[in-house]
């Protein structure tokens, strides 16, 4: 499976949960899970929120794209 977000290592270095985010953006813990696991992806609203609520900038939230053609 492919990365596409680093929700669970930001939430790791800030020493969060995902159980902690998604309390604090009012969703489902398995969702939260699911996007954490990359199973499924966050809309890009709820990816800001996330950023904004993590102070951190969107793209750190992202895997970037040049390292992803590496990767292939």
């Amino acid at each position: 499976m492919k990365q596409i977000n680093r929700l669970k290592v930001v939430l790791v270095e800030q020493n969060k949960t995902g159980k902690w985010l998604a309390d604090s953006i009012n969703k489902d813990v398995a969702t939260v899970s699911r996007w954490c696991s990359n199973v499924t992806q966050p809309p890009l609203k709820v990816l800001l929120e996330i950023a904004e609520l993590l102070d951190v900038d969107i793209k750190d939230l992202l895997v970037s794209t040049k390292r992803y053609k590496k990767e292939d």
